[in-house]
C-alpha cells in the first residue's frame, strides 16, 4: 500500500521506510522495516560477535577503528552530500560535522587502552596486606539509538566510543535520516567484514522501544527530553542502564568587556546553523547594557546576510521535521503578542519548509520562547543590568546542556557558575569538537557522557580485584579474631583517624 506522502516525511510502504529530501520531496532510499523478532536477532548475533570483538584487544580494534576512520576521511564529500540529500542541511554544514565525528573515532581508538587499561590502584594501610588493581571490561552489547539533526557526529560520537570500548553496537537510526545511518553500517562492515559487531534496525519509535526491550547490556540515547523520559522507563522495566542526551536552551552571556564583533559571529552561527535545529543552538543571548545596542545591531546585519534555501550558496537549509515549523510559529507568535520585538524576521520568516532567521528582543522571561526549546533560525536577546543578573537568567531553565560567555576579566569564571554540562568561553559549540572533554548535560539535558575519557568509561564497567600479599596485621575479617586483635584495631583506628585535619 502506497502512503501520502510529505516531503521530508517517512512513510512505509510494503514494509520498506521511504526516506525523502525535506526540501524537494526526493526519494533518497528504502529500508526494510525492522520488528521486535529482528531486533532481538540482530541483538543476539551483536553478542555472538562480542567475544571475537573483545578478543581483538585493544590494539586489534584500534586498527580496525583507524581503517575505519580513514575510510570515512576519504569519503567525507559522499556522505556529507547523502546528510545534505536526506536532511537538507548545507553540504559545508555536514562536511564540518562528519569532521568531528571522524576526529572522535580517531581519539577513542588511540586513547581506549591507556584510559580502560589494567592499572595497579594505591592501597591502604589497614589492608597493607593486599595489592588492589582496577580494570574496565566492556558491558556487552550498546544499544545506540540516534537522532536526525546531526547523524553523523552524534551516533558515532557514541558508537566510536563503545566499539572502543570493547562492544559491539545495534544501531536505530532516526526514521529520518535511515539512508545516513545505512551508509555508516556498511562502511564499517567494509574494514570490518568478519563479524557482524556494527548492526542497524529501521524503523519508527517502535523499533526503538524493541531496542530497549531487547536484552542490550546498556541504551544510548539521543532526542528529545519527552521522548528520553520514555526510553528510560522502558528501560527500567530491566534495569538496563541508560544515557540520555536530549534537548537544551543554550545561553550565552555577553559581558562588558567582550569583543562584541567576535561574539556576534558566534552568536549567529552557533544560533542559525542547521537552521537552529541544534541540541546545543545558542537560543537566548544575555548581554549587559553597555554592549547590548551594538550587540543586537551586529547580530542583526549579520543574520541578515545569509541566504535560505536548499541546493549551493546556501547558509540556512530546510526545516528537517515539519511538524517543528509549528513550534516554531508559536514561539515565535507568543514572543510578539507579549511586548517582544521582531528585530529581524518575525511571522513572515515562517515559508514552510523553511524560517528564516528571526531576532527578537524584549522578551519576557516566562515566554516560551525563552522556556521552551525552539529547535529553529530564532534567537532571544536581553538586557540585563550585570553578569550576576545574566547568570542567574541563564540558569532559569529546566534545561542545562551547554553555554557561553563572551568577554575577558571574569569569563572563565562566569562559565562556571552556568548550570550546564558544558560552556565555550569566547567561542560556542567548540566543547563538541574537543574529543578529550566529556559530552553530556544536566537536568532535562539528560545525563551520562560520551566522548572522552568519562566517554570511554561510560561503555564499560568498572572490575575491582584485591590480591593478598602476605598475612593479616589486623584480624580483621575473620572469626578467628580474638579481644586482643579488636583491642589492635581500636588502636590502629585511633592512631589512624583520630586527629582532625590529618
Amino acid at each position: 500500500m502506497t502512503a501520502t506522502r510529505a516531503a521530508g516525511v517517512p512513510v512505509v510502504e510494503d514494509g520498506a521506510l521511504v526516506s525523502t529530501n525535506p526540501a524537494t520531496g526526493e526519494e533518497v532510499g528504502r529500508f526494510p522495516v525492522s520488528d521486535a523478532d529482528d531486533v532481538a536477532r540482530a541483538v543476539e548475533r551483536a553478542r555472538e560477535a562480542a567475544a571475537w570483538w573483545v578478543g581483538l584487544g585493544h590494539a586489534g580494534r584500534r586498527a580496525r577503528l583507524l581503517r575505519w576512520r580513514a575510510l570515512l576521511a576519504q569519503r567525507v564529500e559522499e556522505v556529507a552530500g547523502l546528510v545534505s540529500r536526506e536532511g537538507g542541511k548545507p553540504v559545508a554544514e555536514a562536511i564540518v560535522e562528519t569532521a568531528a565525528a571522524i576526529d572522535h573515532i580517531d581519539w577513542a581508538a588511540r586513547n581506549a587502552k591507556r584510559v580502560l587499561g589494567p592499572r595497579r590502584v594505591r592501597g591502604r594501610l589497614t589492608l597493607a596486606e593486599f595489592s588492589a588493581h582496577l580494570e574496565y571490561l566492556p558491558m556487552g552489547v550498546v544499544g545506540v539509538i540516534g537522532p536526525w539533526n546531526y547523524p553523523v557526529v552524534t551516533p558515532l560520537g557514541t558508537a566510536a566510543y563503545a566499539l572502543a570500548a570493547g562492544n559491539t553496537v545495534v544501531f536505530k537510526p532516526s526514521e529520518y535520516t535511515p539512508a545516513v545511518g545505512q551508509w555508516l553500517v556498511d562502511t564499517f562492515a567494509e574494514v570490518v567484514p568478519e563479524q557482524p559487531v556494527l548492526q542497524i534496525v529501521h524503523g519508527p519509535g517502535e523499533v526503538g522501544a524493541a531496542l530497549c526491550h531487547s536484552g542490550v547490556d546498556k541504551v544510548a540515547f539521543t532526542g528529545s527530553t519527552a521522548t528520553g523520559k520514555k526510553v528510560m522507563a522502558a528501560c527500567a522495566e530491566t534495569l538496563t542502564p541508560v544515557l540520555i542526551e536530549a534537548g537544551g536552551k543554550d545561553a550565552l552571556i555577553v559581558d562588558d568587556d567582550a569583543d562584541v564583533a567576535a561574539a556576534a559571529e558566534a552568536c549567529v552561527w552557533g544560533a542559525l546553523t542547521n537552521a537552529g535545529q541544534t541540541c546545543l543552538a545558542i537560543e537566548r543571548v544575555y548581554a549587559v547594557a553597555p554592549v547590548y545596542d551594538t550587540f543586537v545591531a551586529e547580530v542583526v546585519r549579520r543574520a541578515s546576510a545569509l541566504k535560505v534555501g536548499y541546493g549551493d550558496g546556501f547558509d540556512i537549509g530546510p526545516i528537517t521535521m515539519p511538524k517543528q515549523i509549528d513550534i516554531i510559529r508559536r514561539h515565535i507568535d507568543d514572543a510578539l503578542a507579549r511586548g517582544g520585538r521582531a528585530v529581524l524576521g518575525g511571522r513572515e520568516a515562517v515559508e514552510p519548509p523553511f524560517v528564516k532567521p528571526t531576532i527578537l528582543v524584549d522578551v519576557p522571561e516566562d515566554s516560551a520562547a525563552i522556556r521552551e526549546e525552539t529547535f529553529g533560525p530564532t534567537l532571544t536577546i536581553s538586557k540585563v543590568a550585570d553578569v550576576d543578573e545574566a547568570v542567574r537568567l541563564a540558569n532559569a531553565s529546566s534545561y542545562g546542556l551547554g553555554g557561553a560567555v563572551f568577554g575577558k576579566r571574569r569569563a572563565v569564571a562566569t562559565a562556571r557558575r552556568l548550570r550546564t554540562g558544558m560552556a565555550s568561553v569566547n567561542s560556542v559549540i567548540t566543547f563538541i569538537g574537543m574529543s578529550s572533554l566529556p559530552f553530556g548535560g544536566v537536568g532535562n539535558s539528560g545525563f551520562g557522557r560520551t566522548h572522552g575519557d568519562d566517554g570511554l568509561r561510560e561503555f564499560s564497567r568498572s572490575k575491582a580485584i584485591t590480591t593478598r600479599r602476605g598475612p593479616s596485621a589486623l584480624k580483621a575479617m575473620t572469626f578467628e579474631r580474638t579481644p586482643a586483635h579488636v583491642a589492635r584495631i581500636v588502636k590502629a583506628v585511633k592512631l589512624m583517624y583520630g586527629r582532625s585535619g590529618r
